[in-house]
């Protein structure tokens, strides 16, 4: 009788246990099914789905298609920087003797030469200046006559060598102060022949010492300058080429040779292109970047020191695969391609697009470098354009299937 009941016990337990075990399954399965809800023959359930088009539509948006292709692309270091003339070929024009301004013969804009007046000064200094070189001049042409008279004495014993030396040391005195007249006169644009000749300067020409252009007049009719004023500020546009500035993590791709193109941020539509000529040595503090120069290949008229620009450096060519820029998009930070897949259905055509993501590299000239993060199957079809369209066409049927 024991046994029989103790059986009865088990058999129930036992029954208690299977239900127990199957209700629990059945969680872990709605659990599993809440986690995955959606699954395909070939897996999860994809977070951006295929596009699918007619053959009409596909053909109807001229939509390109071909397996992945090489390229050679050059890197692209971008930089922004300004407009520049090399010291040589910018000057401030000084006074080297202080004087009144008396005449002014440029404006701002013009274009000048090398010797070419600027301005005019006057002063009592100047007059003299000339009266001094006039009378040292007289003194040594007399000086160089005793000279040569007790040269000839003293050669033949007639004059003591000590009046020889005496005439022999003025001589060799005024000869120095004449010369140093001289330069001052040339340093003031003045020719010393024609002083000499008695044609006396009444002004001080002020000449530009380069060719170009004016570009600020700094005086005015009547104003005392000092020695050393600056009066006028002249740039030769000619050689005006691109002051890039690279970062640090750019500048070891930087070098000479390099071609450039660049655009101004004043003069919409402009494009320029240049090659690097010098890559400077040491970083600038703020920011911490390199001036790279260039010299600019299709100058224009309208190039003008200061300008800004936005340029960008070519750096190595190479081989990669790539596609052109509209064949790839962005979505939610990431990029994306489209494979696309051609099927018939009963007498139906149908294209299958599926966005692949990616990752881009190099950009040059509208082609941008693909990195695959899965090995596509050879002889993949490849979408080449349009791809933004196909975007829109993805979330407008995720949008009516939300609905």
């Amino acid at each position: 009788m024991k046994s029989r009941i103790l059986n009865i016990l088990l058999f129930t337990f036992l029954i208690i246990l299977v239900a127990g075990c199957r209700e629990n399954s059945g969680v872990e399965s709605e659990n599993t099914a809440k986690i995955n809800p959606e699954k395909t023959e070939e897996g999860e359930h994809s977070e951006m789905p295929p596009v699918y088009l007619s053959e009409l539509k596909f053909n109807s948006l001229g939509i390109k298609t071909d397996t992945l292709t090489k390229k050679a692309l050059t890197g692209i270091v971008e930089a922004n920087g300004e407009l520049e003339v090399p010291p040589q070929y910018e000057a401030t024009v000084t006074a080297i003797l202080g004087g009144n301004v008396t005449s002014i013969k440029v404006i701002e804009g013009d274009k000048v030469k090398k010797n070419q007046v600027l301005a005019y000064l006057s002063h009592p200094t100047l007059t003299a200046i000339q009266s001094d070189y006039i009378s040292a001049f007289s003194k040594m042409q007399f000086l160089e006559k005793e000279f040569e008279r007790q040269k000839r004495l003293y050669e033949a014993q007639v004059a003591s060598g000590k009046s020889f030396q005496q005439t022999q040391s003025d001589y060799q005195s005024v000869q120095g102060e004449v010369r140093a007249y001289e330069s001052q006169l040339r340093q003031l644009n003045l020719n010393p022949s024609r002083v000499i000749n008695g044609e006396l300067y009444e002004y001080i020409p002020v000449v530009s010492p380069i060719e170009g252009y004016i570009e600020k007049v700094m005086v005015q009719i009547g104003q005392y300058v000092e020695p050393q004023t600056s009066m006028f500020m002249v740039v030769d546009n000619e050689h005006v080429h691109a002051d890039l500035m690279v970062f640090e993590k750019d500048i070891h791709k930087v070098k000479e040779g390099q071609k450039i193109s660049f655009t101004l941020e004043s003069v919409p539509g402009s494009n320029l292109t240049g090659e690097i000529y010098s890559v400077g040595k040491q970083f600038e503090k703020s920011p911490k970047a390199v001036h790279v120069h260039a010299e600019i290949q299709n100058k224009k008229n309208y190039l003008i020191p200061g300008m800004y620009i936005q340029g960008k450096i070519r750096t190595n060519r190479e081989t990669v695969t790539a596609l052109p820029e509209e064949a790839v998009i962005e979505e939610d930070g990431k990029s994306y391609i489209f494979t696309a897949q051609k099927s018939h259905t009963n007498d139906t055509v149908e294209w299958k697009l599926d966005p692949v993501e990616i990752r881009t590299g190099i950009t040059e000239d509208g082609w941008v470098e693909i990195n695959l993060l899965d090995r596509l199957p050879k002889g993949t079809l490849i979408v080449y354009n349009n791809a933004y369209y196909l975007i829109s066409e993805m979330q407008k049927s995720q949008a009516s299937h939300a609905h």
